[in-house]
């Protein structure tokens, strides 16, 4: 197999890109990333020659074009994803999200190449609190930021170019990842080097939304999964049964780290912040045999923690310059 990745020098394409290289040792991978601030070469490193990586922007298609010769399947992580840039500058996402999506559907079309689409449980909205439901792959799309608004509209593009084109494809839906080669400016990976670098973390709000995690290993070998085994034009939903509220995480990881688990500050709450995600993964585990790794939370978590203390020269250079941002905005 040779396999395009889209965005696979960021957080959960690279984690996939490494989960393939290791689980799929015949298998040749190509990386198309623009490299923004999100995609990193250090990301990639230490993979062989049967890792490359193509430079260029996901809505160039003569760039695309170029990038897809021997390629049997394409897996499209490429995406703009941090709620808090949405609010302030929407349309990155609009551009890389949709119009991005539309030039990756037109490319596999032209070429008949099997495409895998990953896209966030916050195309569904949120839960109530109290509410014991969960998002499955028929629950109603109801976004709630412009992040969520243009990844929905990209799931929405793969099933109308599979119905309209016949394009061989399918879809995923995943609840929030957590684990290395995360950007800082993400809740867990802030929270950690921020204790590393002798400061208090910030919570917004009451810290009462809830989050539903996954370590990106068991997000990656659900992918891999569905592309192997998934049937076309279905829809998976990939969670590990992580249900945490923010308050309760950060909790966690202060204690994980030696300190105390109210050793934190409270910070004003974002606009439109979702109350509660909650995956129902049963079709992923009962129609293709998938399972998580970490289903331990805590233990997941502990490997988070340990990776980032070892790897400050990766995470540093992010730091400064996303504190400042966030001084910013109040958070």
């Amino acid at each position: 197999m040779r396999l395009l990745v889209t965005g696979g020098a960021g957080f959960i394409g690279s984690n996939f890109v490494r989960h393939v290289h290791r689980e799929r040792p015949d298998w040749e991978v190509v990386v198309y990333d623009r490299l923004t601030y999100a995609g990193d070469r250090a990301n990639l490193a230490d993979l062989s020659e049967r890792v490359t990586l193509v430079e260029a922007d996901i809505c160039d298609p003569a760039a695309l074009e170029g990038a897809l010769d021997g390629v049997e399947a394409v897996i499209h992580f490429a995406a703009e994803t941090h709620n808090d840039n949405s609010l302030q500058s929407p349309w990155p996402f609009v551009h890389t999200n949709l119009v991005g999506t539309y030039t990756v559907l037109e490319a596999v079309r032209a070429r008949g190449i099997r495409l895998h689409h990953i896209s966030t449980d916050e195309v569904y909205g949120d839960l109530a609190l109290d509410d014991p439901a969960t998002f499955t792959d028929t629950t109603p799309y109801n976004p709630s930021s412009p992040y969520s608004a243009t990844k929905a509209g990209s799931d929405l593009l793969v099933r109308a170019w599979v119905r309209s084109f016949g394009v061989a494809a399918t879809l995923s839906n995943c609840s929030n990842n957590y684990g290395p080669y995360q950007h800082v400016e993400k809740f867990i990976p802030r929270q950690i080097t921020e204790i590393l670098e002798g400061r208090r973390p910030k919570l917004y709000g009451a810290g009462e939304n809830v989050r539903d995690w996954i370590h990106a290993e068991d997000h990656s070998s659900g992918v891999l999964a569905i592309l192997e085994r998934g049937r076309i034009g279905e829809t998976y939903l990939i969670g590990a049964d992580g249900e945490r509220n923010n308050l309760d995480t950060v909790r966690l990881i202060l204690t994980l780290m030696g300190r105390d688990g109210d050793d934190f500050d409270w910070v004003k709450d974002r606009p439109g912040h979702d109350l509660r995600y909650a995956i129902d993964a049963t079709k992923l585990r009962s129609e293709l045999g998938w399972t998580p790794r970490y289903r331990d939370f805590e233990a997941g978590l502990a490997a988070t923690i340990d990776w980032y203390r070892a790897h400050p020269e990766w995470w540093r250079p992010q730091k400064a310059p996303t504190e400042a941002r966030y001084e910013e905005l109040g958070r």
